[in-house]
């Protein structure tokens, strides 16, 4: 399925303009900790939640659990593009860089500006909503107090990351590892414990499914696996990143693949599909009806530990992004700066959970999801182009070379295209302000371009 080889890739890019005096990124992370990385960021706290907003849409059993493997499918495929993209460019930025190298530097800005303002930024507000819904299970929290938990949530693990690479990495490995265990027990607890739930036929359950309804499913499926790519981002700081990157990427995104849908089958073997579709808490519900308050309690706790996996994972990846963007010259040059003690970027660190903590204060649930899901797929399927033009290369001479070429990235750029153009059909004017951010960082990228020309 995959083919290593010894050659590097003969590819010349710009080195960064990194002072002589600043500290240097330490290089912590192997292969256990870069997968952990991937499964842990991806099994984060939506897949407890996900379920009732893909159900709406598919209101049938098999309809619900092949929007699973299909979105799994999709993921399998990106990480496979990835991969061939982090081993030519083993270095810091991910999806940023690669954007820059095969297409354009105003692409990757883009990219960039969009992770900042809405993509990225989104996925730790949507996720520290989730982690705050679930700690309400066990504290009596309205609106406001759920949203100042969320806010909560990003500071401290901010915090952490602030502390260095190797603490934010050992927190995910750990987190990681026990969470698939937890998944784990609970999947044997409703093998040997659980009982079906009493089935009621309904119309809806019956009815035909529209290819747009399928969509809009899988765009909400796509949500619970989004982060697949962001190990890339801490290239810089990965061993022997342009092996150890695509591997954890393949592994990680068929192991999140299978727990997701045993997770499911198991939520629509506990209860009624309605109930499952009403549900704001679907994990809880589904080990209340298999163990009482008590299994309620236990699964609750399970999604405050997967939550903060998946935050500490993300807030750890998303600032090495606006560091290699500030290194470039592409953001403010005080963004650089590298803590003398910690090794961390500490700084891009800080704007970024300030920024995050905006989003928890303005947004709700599903604004938050569904605006990340059409930016980050558009930016997906530039990324599959941006790889048929670096194969076109004559200087380039693939470390990893993604299986199925060229047929299973030209349906993943197919898919990505699909998948944000009907999210936006389905919500146009939610959509164009999603957009507008992005749109709006092409005039800013020509004047920093032409400021820093001036400059020189």
């Amino acid at each position: 399925m995959t083919e290593f080889t010894m050659r590097r890739p003969v590819i010349h890019w710009p080195i960064l303009a990194t002072p002589e005096t600043r500290p240097a990124l330490d290089r912590p992370i192997g292969l256990l900790d870069a997968t952990a990385m991937v499964v842990g960021i991806i099994i984060g706290a939506s897949i407890f939640v996900q379920p009732s907003e893909i159900d709406r849409h598919v209101p049938s059993i098999p309809g619900v659990l092949s929007v699973w493997v299909v979105a799994g499918i999709l993921t399998l495929f990106g990480s496979l593009v990835c991969a061939e993209l982090s081993s030519a460019f083993p270095r810091t930025g991910g999806v940023y860089v690669f954007l820059k190298e095969t297409l354009s530097p105003a692409c990757g800005f883009l990219w960039g500006w969009a992770m900042f303002w809405s993509a990225h930024s989104g996925i730790i507000a949507a996720s520290s909503v989730i982690f705050a819904r679930y700690v309400a299970f066990f504290l009596p929290l309205d609106d406001r107090g759920i949203r100042a938990a969320a806010v909560t949530g990003i500071l401290v693990l901010s915090f952490v990351n602030y502390l260095g690479v190797r603490q934010g990495s050992r927190l995910q490995t750990a987190v990681t590892i026990s969470k698939v265990i937890a998944i784990a027990l609970l999947l044997a607890m409703v093998f040997a414990f659980g009982s079906p739930a009493e089935r009621q036929s309904s119309i809806a359950a019956t009815a035909p499914v529209s290819f747009r309804e399928f969509v809009l499913a899988i765009s909400a499926a796509l949500f619970t696996f989004g982060g697949w790519h962001m190990v890339t981002y801490t290239a810089g700081e990965t061993r022997d990143p342009g092996k150890t990157i695509p591997k954890a990427l393949l592994i990680g995104s068929l192991t999140v693949t299978a727990c997701y849908v045993a997770l499911n089958a198991a939520y629509l073997y506990l209860l009624p599909l309605d109930r499952v579709t009403s549900s704001t808490r679907v994990a809880a519900d589904a080990a209340q009806a298999m163990a009482g308050p008590s299994g309620a309690a236990a699964i609750s706790a399970l999604v405050i530990l997967s939550a903060i996996g998946v935050l500490n994972g993300v807030i750890l990846a998303g600032p090495r992004t606006y560091l290699a963007m500030a290194d470039e010259g592409l953001a403010f040059r005080w963004l650089r700066h590298i803590h003398p003690r910690f090794h961390s970027p500490d700084r891009t660190i800080l704007i970024q959970a300030v920024w995050s903590s905006v989003l928890v204060g303005t947004g709700t649930y599903r604004d938050l999801f569904t605006r990340v899901i059409y930016t980050e797929w558009l930016f997906f399927a530039l990324m599959g182009i941006g790889l048929f033009r670096l194969r076109r290369r004559a200087d380039y001479v693939p470390v990893y070379r993604v299986w199925g070429y060229p047929l299973v990235p030209a349906l993943f750029i197919g898919a990505s295209v699909v998948v944000a153009a009907i999210q936006i059909a389905a919500d146009p004017w939610r959509a164009a302000t999603g957009l507008a951010i992005v749109v709006l960082g092409l005039p800013v990228y020509h004047l920093w371009v032409r400021a820093k020309h001036a400059n020189h």
